[in-house]
């Protein structure tokens, strides 16, 4: 039903920027696609103000299609490295 994306500092073992569409206002409409890009390019954003622009992208055991594509797609698009 919701996402959930987090950017974590692997060496201190601390979450540095997250954020998920629960919390994120919807529009009336929006299907789970769109509101997964809207994440995407909101973590972008975030991270980029904290001077991250380099990351790993880990799926876990999501396989890399439909939502989980669209999360990664607006991030790259908003300047995310991967």
């Amino acid at each position: 039903m919701h996402i959930w994306a987090q950017i974590i500092d692997d060496v201190s073992h601390k979450t540095i920027v997250s954020v998920n569409t629960k919390a994120m206002k919807a529009k009336k409409g929006d299907t789970k696609t769109m509101r997964s890009t809207a994440l995407g390019a909101e973590i972008a954003k975030l991270a980029i103000e904290k001077k991250i622009t380099k990351i790993v992208f880990d799926r876990g055991a999501y396989k890399y299609h439909g939502r989980v594509k669209a999360v990664a797609e607006a991030a790259r698009t908003a300047g995310l490295e991967f």
